[in-house]
């Protein structure tokens, strides 16, 4: 057996291509950017050859630096933007149109139509997402009515359907497995959480062919082999798949019921895990598939929540404001004084998500008197980005009905040590950032590495997890509480 996992992590502006060592230490990484299509105002796409040719320059430019020899690759994972949805042709593997983004909002009307008919309810039971355009299921609803000679390729049997993951696995084995993992499956609206299968009624709903969709399958399992892929020898199993925040989840090695993990990025995602029970939020989350090991393995669930503007409250102070040449700029001027200020800003710029779900929602900055220096909006909008969070996260111990246990954190803005103290505090947990940063990548190298054997178990890989720094508490309960006080007030003013 190979010393080396190939990782292939799929994003929303690029791929990034990396190799792991058998000790669980990345070797390399390379990113590729690829265009982003915006058809409409709303409207998000992707060119799937664009995302393949990203890939495949990836994995030539990884085996160009000799780090392995080929043959020394054990096996592939796979980590994906999540809700990006397309069709192909079965016989040729081209696709039949663009690949919809999970960013794009073009079927908002078409699930409001479900929701005032009645649907939320039962798909919400079933799938445990909300009815929104976020999800997989409208788009494949509009692929399949808009898509130029559709009918004559569904009368033909030629059509294809999948997220990002399914094209990545069907083009790597040369067509030969069209599949999609449970956690991507969890993403779509059509599949029930209970069954891990395809649900009828859901489909239905959706207008959404059965027959075109691929098998769901576990996170970590052979799930096929590598053929005529440029720079890879045939044979090679492709054992680990994952959606993107499943796979972070999984990369922080958040194994126990109650380990949570944020990663902070444009937005925020956070994920608990609730281990192999269905939970159902009263706070307004998600519920999802976080991962399944193995055929006879247990699913595990967890609980989800977003805020839409983190890290890209900081660039609008940097683009927008222009209080800031660069994004790293805003520790320094939010250190230049000792608190906030009595400054609130709630970033609503994109309306505000979980807990809250308040689309039309707008950003507003509250509390300046002339003693209002820059420093204190700086300070105040570290301050909203971890407030949001610990909104989130306490709703999640409410579903829970326990105390989580510390949060691990990584994405871009966990390099910022002041934001970290601050979220630390107004959330009073501590907080643990991990010395590999790149928590995707680890997430699908580790289920890869499961999938055939070169890890035996998450026990194993607990030992592989290393933390880089962790932040204690330093807030004392009766500050936290006046902190959280004064942002429930500039929060209920914003939601009026």
């Amino acid at each position: 057996m190979g010393e080396f996992v190939l990782a292939i992590d799929q994003g929303t502006t690029g791929s990034t291509v990396a190799l792991m060592d058998s000790h669980g230490k990345l070797r390399a990484s390379v990113n590729y950017e690829f265009p982003q299509i915006y058809p409409q105002p709303g409207w998000v796409e992707h060119r799937p050859m664009d995302i393949w040719a990203s890939v495949g320059k990836g994995i030539r430019a990884i085996m160009r630096k000799k780090i392995c020899k080929p043959s020394e690759i054990a096996c592939i994972g796979i980590t994906n933007q999540r809700e990006t949805s397309l069709l192909w042709d079965k016989h040729n593997g081209e696709p039949l149109n663009n690949a919809i983004v999970w960013q794009c909002r073009r079927t908002t009307q078409f699930c409001e139509s479900l929701r005032v008919a009645g649907h939320e309810k039962a798909v919400r039971r079933k799938s445990g997402l909300v009815l929104d355009p976020y999800f997989s299921a409208s788009k494949y609803r509009w692929l399949l009515k808009n898509t130029p000679g559709i009918a004559r390729a569904l009368k033909s049997g030629r059509v294809a359907a999948g997220t990002i993951d399914s094209f990545l696995i069907w083009r790597l084995t040369g067509g030969a497995a069209h599949v999609t993992d449970v956690s991507n499956a969890s993403r779509t609206s059509l599949m029930n959480l209970k069954s891990r299968r395809w649900d009828q009624s859901l489909l239905e709903l959706f207008e959404v062919p059965r027959d075109i969709l691929p098998t769901i399958v576990p996170s970590s399992a052979v799930l096929g082999h590598t053929k005529g892929v440029p720079g890879l020898p045939d044979g090679i199993p492709v054992s680990g798949v994952a959606g993107d925040q499943h796979a972070a989840l999984f990369g922080q090695a958040c194994f126990a019921v109650g380990d949570a993990k944020c990663t902070f990025g444009t937005g925020s995602f956070i994920l608990m895990n609730t281990g192999s029970e269905i939970l159902h939020s009263n706070a307004g989350l998600l519920t999802t598939v976080a991962w399944q090991l193995g055929e006879k393995g247990k699913p595990v669930y967890a609980l989800e929540g977003g805020a839409f503007v983190c890290g890209a409250a900081v660039q609008w102070l940097r683009d927008g404001l222009k209080m800031i040449k660069r994004a790293p700029d805003i520790e320094k001027l939010a250190l230049q004084v000792q608190d906030h200020g009595g400054v609130e800003f709630v970033p609503a710029l994109t309306g505000l998500g979980a807990p809250h779900w308040a689309p039309d929602a707008r950003g507003t900055i509250s509390g300046i008197t002339r003693g209002t220096e820059r420093g204190h909006i700086a300070r105040a909008t570290l301050d909203a980005m971890a407030l949001q969070n610990a909104d989130i996260l306490r709703a999640m111990e409410s579903d829970l009905g326990k105390r989580m246990r510390p949060l691990r954190v990584d994405g871009g803005a966990a390099a910022n040590d002041l934001l970290m103290q601050i979220q630390a505090d107004v959330l009073g947990r501590r907080l643990i950032r991990p010395q590999v940063i790149e928590t995707t990548v680890a997430g699908a190298c580790y289920l890869a590495g499961l999938g055939i054997g070169l890890w035996q178990s998450p026990a194993e890989l607990k030992h592989i997890w290393q933390a880089e720094r962790e932040f204690a508490v330093k807030m004392t309960t009766v500050a936290r509480r006046k902190r959280q006080s004064s942002w429930n007030v500039a929060l209920h003013r914003t939601l009026l």
